[in-house]
């Protein structure tokens, strides 16, 4: 038996993909309280509001438990991101999330440890002190950077994921997804009801798309799949593109290809205007239900509770920092892998 911890749980992306793979999450916990909802109403896990940094480790794992133990610290990205280029993260209080998830890594000693990143942490000091704090408590570890496509996301999502063990060598299994059959936008989305900009479904509120202001709806309009604003009309630019400082932002204000898995879904996904997020044939931001689907959460997983206030940003956020789900599966079976391969080494075959 498995049983996981999930810090900085968020909305349960990794929670419910680890559930999938048939390991066990007994708690997940984060400061946000607007996890807590779409968190216990989608997993078997309880919830816990707490920040990490306040957090015992007697707290976190039953102590009569006599299978393995897993810590996942997929702790938020925003201060490692390449968004956030140019911007002191340093100064950001975010930044030492990892040391506090080493604190609990070494009062707790779990037999595996999982963390999903940006690829940027590795470049990092504090990443590499983790490391080396792993390697002195007698943790094997790995990690790798690797595109969500290839492992059955339907979104180009680079991350870095790192495994780490006390019973041996632990690799993530292979892809599974040869380039040429990644889920597409098309595979996962097609087949739910048109809505227009600034319109909801009856029988799925959350299928709602953000309105469009008369230029921004002109826009869309006049852009295709795949391509750019630099394909418009002179007069539907907007006046910040045609500056030379402007001019090699080309990936705002475009709209996803039917045939390609979605570009990364980021916590802006709602907006035309933040990213390529632009349906590819409806005249309309993706809806918040169809970005929670390419980030590969089930259709009918719940953000809020019926009849609340559906707050754009809110949601956004929730869906844009989760783990995707088929990746927490894909981490799941690596870790339930290497229990299979350390008691095939125990029995001497």
């Amino acid at each position: 038996m498995i049983e996981a911890v999930d810090l900085f749980c968020g909305a349960g992306g990794l929670t419910k993909g680890l559930e999938n793979a048939g390991i066990n999450v007994s708690l997940g916990i984060d400061i946000d309280p607007i996890c807590a909802y779409p968190y216990e109403a989608n997993n078997k896990a309880k919830f816990l509001l707490k920040s990490v940094d306040q957090i015992q480790a007697s707290e976190l794992f039953n102590k009569k438990l006599k299978g393995y133990k897993l810590l996942a610290g997929c702790a938020p990205c925003q201060p490692f991101s390449r968004y956030r280029r140019g911007i002191d993260s340093k100064s950001d209080k975010r930044w030492n999330l990892l040391h506090e998830f080493r604190r609990l890594i070494e009062e707790t000693l779990p037999d595996f440890i999982i963390m999903e990143n940006v690829p940027r942490v590795q470049e990092e000091e504090v990443f590499r002190d983790f490391l080396r704090s792993l390697n002195k408590l007698g943790y094997s570890t790995s990690y790798q950077v690797v595109n969500c496509a290839d492992y059955g996301v339907p979104q180009q999502r680079n991350r870095l994921i790192l495994l780490a063990s006390k019973h041996g060598e632990i690799n993530l299994i292979a892809p599974t997804h040869k380039s040429s059959k990644h889920k597409t936008v098309r595979d996962v989305l097609e087949e739910l009801d048109p809505i227009k900009a600034g319109e909801s479904l009856e029988k799925d509120p959350l299928h709602l798309s953000a309105s469009l202001s008369p230029m921004n709806l002109k826009r869309i309009k006049s852009s295709t799949q795949g391509g750019t604003w630099r394909d418009w009309d002179k007069n539907l630019v907007a006046k910040c593109h045609q500056k030379s400082t402007g001019k090699t932002y080309a990936s705002v204000y475009g709209r996803m290809s039917w045939d390609k898995p979605s570009p990364t879904i980021t916590t802006q996904f709602f907006g035309f205007g933040n990213g390529r997020f632009g349906h590819p044939v409806q005249h309309r931001a993706i809806s918040i239900r169809e970005g929670a689907i390419l980030q590969s959460f089930p259709k009918g997983y719940k953000f809020i509770k019926k009849g609340e206030e559906i707050h754009l940003k809110h949601l956004g956020r929730l869906i844009g920092n989760a783990v995707p789900v088929k990746l927490g599966e894909v981490i799941g079976k690596s870790i339930k892998q290497h229990i299979k391969e350390i008691n095939y080494s125990k029995e001497g075959v």
